[in-house]
């Protein structure tokens, strides 16, 4: 797509969407996540090519089953640990987020055995779990990695919260969203693409057009891999984009969906149909199209069957509230 495209697209869709209120943004950032992970997780781990054969014209419904054996609509680990992390930023006073508490949120997740948990998460977790402190638990899961492995999309999935919560705070969002990412993610590829994607949904939370959200989300990003990633993503060929759980193939994946694609509904649908992390690259490409697009533009038949949508609704509204309002 040439940037003649993408402007005739831009003010396409100026014209056909109704400019979404802050309020609708914040909700539709959550709920594009969690619509993301509930359409991807029964496609999870599956390739392009078979969701293409199972799914002909692409999987565009929450259908259910998969490895995990889900229901429609149904969230797994990306949404479950995103809505910890909202829920200790918007119950613990104070300006900064209790990592203690974050951390002891995670642990206690972990210990109900859920049905789904990434690789290094359960590394950093188990070693938050034997009285590892959460500030290295993460250190723990990378030195027990091999070079490069740890690298993994388990912090980006669930950062979002954070750009809601510090909205208005450029220096305290990039703290939390390097700290609370290390708590199980502590390569620097994990810790500045949490900033990264968190600027990001700032930048479209505040009304700016897709066509500027890459230069947003790097500003000031140290890791050289984060920033190609995203600031090639709109011009990345659809046969070169990688979907697996690297984080910076998620990040590329993520920003292209939203970038070719018109709301976050085309958004997320490509981004699951991509196949392999289905449901993360549908996490991460939902927040940002949904705050970008806002919640109305999201489709009522997967949002009757999202099950923690009044959770995740209630969850935004007191971010927005904590982030100072509109």
């Amino acid at each position: 797509m040439d940037e003649g495209d993408r402007r005739r697209r831009t003010e396409r869709l100026r014209v056909s969407m109704p400019t979404p209120t802050l309020v609708e943004r914040y909700a539709g950032c959550l709920l594009g996540l969690a619509c993301g992970d509930a359409l991807g997780g029964p496609v999870e781990f599956k390739s392009r090519a078979q969701i293409a054969r199972e799914f002909p014209g692409g999987l565009r419904d929450f259908v259910g089953g998969g490895w995990l054996d889900l229901e429609p609509g149904e969230i797994t680990d990306d949404t479950q640990m995103t809505l910890m992390l909202a829920h200790s930023l918007v119950e613990i006073p104070g300006r900064e987020p209790d990592l203690d508490d974050v951390a002891a949120r995670f642990l206690e997740w972990y210990r109900s055995d859920p049905k789904d948990i990434g690789t290094t998460t359960r590394v950093s977790l188990a070693a938050l779990a034997a009285g590892t402190p959460w500030f290295e638990a993460g250190e723990a899961a990378l030195d027990a990695s091999p070079p490069g492995r740890a690298a993994g999309n388990g912090a980006v999935m669930r950062c979002a919260p954070v750009a809601l919560r510090y909205r208005t705070d450029p220096a305290r969002l990039i703290r939390a969203s390097q700290d609370t990412a290390r708590i199980t993610h502590a390569d620097p590829r994990c810790t500045w693409g949490a900033v990264a994607l968190n600027q990001g949904i700032v930048h479209l939370l505040g009304g700016g057009e897709p066509d500027a959200v890459a230069a947003a989300a790097v500003v000031g990003v140290a890791e050289p891999e984060v920033r190609a990633a995203i600031l090639g993503a709109g011009d990345l060929a659809e046969s070169a984009v990688r979907s697996g759980g690297f984080v910076v193939d998620t990040l590329s994946a993520a920003f292209r969906c939203l970038l070719r694609e018109d709301g976050p509904e085309a958004a997320i649908v490509a981004a699951v149909n991509l196949g392999d992390d289905a449901d993360t690259t549908g996490a991460v490409a939902g927040a940002l199209a949904g705050a970008r697009y806002g919640v109305a533009a999201i489709p009522e038949r997967w949002l009757a069957l999202l099950q923690p949508r009044d959770e995740i609704l209630a969850l935004a509204a007191w971010l927005l509230a904590r982030a100072g309002g509109e």
